[in-house]
């Protein structure tokens, strides 16, 4: 049972009803469209009798407590709550569920076309069933990554879970910067994503690190040295990186 299903639950949703044989029920009593062979309620009352193997909480942070809770009657003996809720710690949900096994899932927004990288953390004795049950859900809307503990859930949170803002930002920019130079916004922003793009499949399909991909662009006193000399010359873009990852990590332990 999936409780909640906004814009990430949905899409995840719609990513793991096509590609799974499970069969997956949505509480939420806004009534979202869903795929087609998923059930609907909008309560709890409406459930009947049922009982899950899962529960998925997409709910956002500050209505689990209030929600969850009507709803674990309807999670079977041995089942496992699971959540792609960001800033609420697997310990809370465990609370609301003594003894019960817990797996966070932190998608990242890529997730909603397949191209996402998802975090995995598995809080309490998990199953391997149960794990590699959330793994191939996990795995229909992209590449994932297994973390041993909550720290690290939020140290890939601050790399992955909120890394598409870092690169649209850098994107808006680069485009910005494309427009200064006299492109139109049109040719500016396809001369940059088309670079980044290819620039990206080089680097996936390239065996050489990502530092020596750099050099072979990099001819000493050419225009490609001239312009890194004024992004990170002194290492102030590396600088900013870090600070930006480590901005995000100290927040998603305040918000755990």
């Amino acid at each position: 049972m999936l409780l909640g299903c906004g814009n990430m639950g949905g899409a995840l949703l719609k990513a793991w009803a096509a590609n799974t044989d499970h069969e997956f029920t949505v509480a939420d009593p806004a009534k979202p469209e869903l795929p087609e062979g998923v059930s609907q309620v909008g309560s709890v009352e409406e459930l009947g009798e049922q009982v899950f193997d899962f529960l998925i909480v997409a709910l956002k942070p500050q209505l689990i407590d209030d929600v969850l809770p009507a709803y674990l009657p309807r999670l079977s003996a041995s089942g496992v709550i699971s959540s792609i809720a960001a800033g609420y710690s697997a310990e809370k949900l465990a609370a609301h569920a003594p003894g019960r096994s817990v797996i966070r899932i932190m998608p990242n927004l890529p997730a909603i076309i397949g191209k996402g990288v998802s975090g995995l953390y598995a809080h309490g004795a998990v199953s391997e069933t149960a794990s590699s049950d959330i793994e191939q859900l996990a795995l229909c809307s992209g590449e994932i990554v297994w973390v041993d503990n909550e720290d690290m859930l939020d140290r890939l949170t601050a790399v992955a879970g909120s890394g598409p803002g870092y690169v649209f930002e850098m994107l808006r920019a680069y485009v910005e910067a494309a427009e200064n130079l006299g492109f139109s916004e049109k040719d500016a922003k396809n001369l940059v994503l088309g670079t980044v793009r290819g620039t990206l499949e080089l680097a996936q399909q390239s065996d050489l690190s990502l530092e020596d991909l750099r050099k072979n662009v990099t001819s000493k006193g050419g225009t490609t040295a001239a312009g890194l000399n004024a992004l990170n010359g002194k290492g102030e873009f590396s600088a900013q990186i870090r600070d930006t990852l480590q901005a995000a990590y100290e927040r998603a332990v305040e918000l755990r």
